[in-house]
């Protein structure tokens, strides 16, 4: 039997391998970033155009490479960082697997220029799918630009599963975040499509958070410190005020890594328990640096999983550093042994007389003399009269002069005058009383709506009910171009980071088609001077910060389909919420509106409205 066995040629088993690193321009952003910041640069340039599928490029001002150097750094395996095993447990830069550029090339266009400090003449290498098509002598700057062009160009599959430039360049912004937030002190520029899309000078760490997120992000950061011998703990958390239901504002940084820790997220959770609102998420900006020989980096390619020696440890002294912080900074409430009690109200305060007033309710100033008013209390007693007295009006029979003479002569007996009585209706009920108000809903638990009907009974969920109702009814508006909207008496002005500003402005025809009105969409900062009737003004910032959360997951291709995920994010926002009390002509509205829908069966995310319970499977449950 012949042998099946054989090995991969260099360029499939590169393609392989580049699926676990490059799995979206994203991807590779991450991997260029970090070999930058290894280089030690101070200055690092981010190059985007159709959110990387066409271009990506890093331009930084590090040490550069030989030319020896540039050509190894796309074999397999090859790197700088490590020399044998034992450094996997010592490291202190990004990479370390040697494996980045070689599955870059493998799957797209790159270019790279690199120049040594000191040297005259940089090098210049053009690869296309694994394959070294030019290495030349170039004039460059001293460090290294490298671009990559038209990711997965060689397999189209890969591409085809890519999702919409929106999409991907908000994975491109996020990872750029990641990098930029853990290392403040270089100096970081992204560009897409030709224009500026973030600028962050070198500054200290609240400074590079401010930049990143918007000028309102100051105000909400309380600072974390801690320092002990297994973990030392610096950055901020959010308040609680201001936290959102997204995730965005979430970071973790071991050693300047960025990682993803649910253990350690839930150390944060624990810590700002009772703070938060119902399905609000905190804020953090944390910082946490540790021995490297007690963290394991290598476990994914990605390098955002980590696994500690003693998580144990680590979730107690992150859950009391913030805890800490928040009653530090009177945040959270706390307990004061040291008030002095006697600065407190007294208990028994109110239980004290207070001074009683009697009033003369017979006082009349109209009267020729007035009784005198008396006032009495526990402590004082006042008395006092008033003598008040009805002037006349001089010559008033004046007033009347000719009227004497047209009052007799029309004499009028109201004796024979008859008046045309009310008209009698007739009722079925002799008295009102009698009549009988059916109610035909009852609420249960303040989430469900009980209404019965001919075969049984209906069984509603009060909020999936209101969703689809207010769905249908922005929807309509959204398409229709007619929604209604309702003016504020004063502007409202709300704050969002520069990558908000964007899906607001991508989505500002729709929301106006809705009822909004905004005056000024520019530098972090949103003007609205309308909104849809029955949308609360406290309601707004909720319902664009829902929105822009539901964009970020979700960013749809076609205009139909955009519209349809406004309706969707509105609906969720404004719709009646489970344990709101409803009265019956609520009640009795609701179950009208939603079996008026075009589809009452089922949520706008598809989930059952309502079930219905027959006499008989009632008759079966006392069998």
């Amino acid at each position: 039997m012949a042998d099946i066995i054989q090995l991969l040629p260099d360029h499939v088993a590169n393609q392989i391998a580049a699926g676990e690193v490059v799995q979206r321009p994203a991807s590779v952003v991450k991997e260029l970033l970090e070999n930058a910041i290894d280089a030690d640069s101070t200055n690092i340039k981010l190059i985007v155009k159709d959110a990387g599928k066409t271009l990506i490029q890093v331009i930084d001002n590090g040490k550069g490479m030989s030319p020896t150097d540039a050509r190894l750094s796309f074999e397999r395996h090859a790197t700088s960082k490590i020399r044998n095993a034992e450094d996997l447990f010592q490291l202190n830069t990004k990479g370390f697997r040697g494996e980045a550029l070689a599955s870059i090339a493998a799957i797209a266009h790159v270019e790279l220029k690199t120049k040594q400090d000191g040297k005259e003449l940089g090098t210049c290498i053009e690869i296309e799918g694994s394959e070294v098509k030019h290495q030349d002598v170039v004039v460059t700057p001293k460090g290294t630009s490298l671009a990559v062009k038209n990711l997965f160009f060689n397999i189209p599959a890969r591409r085809n599963f890519l999702k919409s430039n929106a999409v991907e360049l908000r994975h491109v912004i996020d990872e750029f975040h990641r990098v930029a937030l853990a290392h403040p002190s270089i100096t970081f520029s992204m560009y897409h499509n030709g224009s500026e899309t973030f600028n962050l000078p070198e500054s200290n760490y609240r400074q590079r958070i401010v930049n990143v997120f918007g000028v309102k992000t100051n105000e909400k950061l309380v600072p974390v410190e801690e320092a002990t011998e297994v973990l030392t703990i610096s950055g901020f958390v959010g308040k609680p005020e201001f936290a959102k239901k997204s995730r965005n504002e979430q970071f973790f940084f071991v050693n300047n890594r960025f990682i993803k820790s649910a253990y350690l997220n839930h150390a944060i959770n624990s810590a700002f328990e009772g703070l938060l609102k119902d399905g609000a998420q905190p804020s953090y900006f944390l910082n946490l640096t540790v021995n490297p020989q007690t963290i394991d980096i290598n476990i994914h390619p990605t390098k955002t999983e980590i696994k500690f020696d003693d998580e144990h440890t680590l979730y107690a002294i992150l859950r009391s550093a913030v805890k800490h912080s928040l009653g530090q900074f009177n945040i959270a409430p706390v307990l004061d042994f040291e008030r002095d009690a006697n600065l407190d109200t007294p208990y028994n305060y109110q239980q004290k007389n207070a001074p009683s007033v009697e009033v003369d309710r017979t006082f009349n100033p109209f009267e020729e003399e007035v009784k005198p008013i008396k006032t009495t209390s526990s402590s004082n007693s006042f008395s006092g009269a008033t003598t008040f007295k009805k002037e006349k009006v001089a010559n008033w029979e004046g007033l009347y002069v000719g009227l004497e003479s047209n009052t007799n002569a029309i004499e009028t007996d109201f004796s024979e005058v008859t008046f045309e009585s009310e008209p009698e209706t007739t009722s079925i009920f002799d008295n009102d009383k009698d009549v009988e108000h059916k109610q035909t809903t009852y609420q249960l638990n303040n989430k469900f709506i009980i209404s019965t009907i001919k075969s049984g009974m209906l069984v509603i969920d009060q909020h999936r009910a209101h969703q689809r109702v207010l769905y249908e009814d922005y929807l309509k508006h959204i398409t229709v171009k007619e929604g209604v909207s309702q003016q504020l008496l004063f502007p409202l002005e709300l704050h969002f980071s520069k990558q908000d500003i964007e899906i607001i402005q991508q989505l500002k025809e729709d929301l106006e088609a809705t009822g909004f009105v905004f005056t000024h969409i520019k530098n972090e900062i949103v003007v609205i001077t309308g909104v849809p009737v029955n949308v609360p003004e406290s309601e707004v910032s909720i319902i664009l910060e829902q929105l822009i959360s539901d964009v970020e997951n979700e960013v749809p291709d076609t205009h139909f389909s955009a519209a349809d995920l406004l309706a969707k994010s509105m609906a969720k926002s404004l719709a009646i919420k489970t344990g709101q009390s409803l009265t019956n002509t609520e009640q009795e509205h609701l179950v009208n509106r939603l079996f008026a829908c075009k589809e009452p069966s089922v949520s706008p995310t598809n989930k059952t409205t309502f079930i219905t319970m027959t006499v008989d499977e009632l008759e079966k449950k006392f069998m």
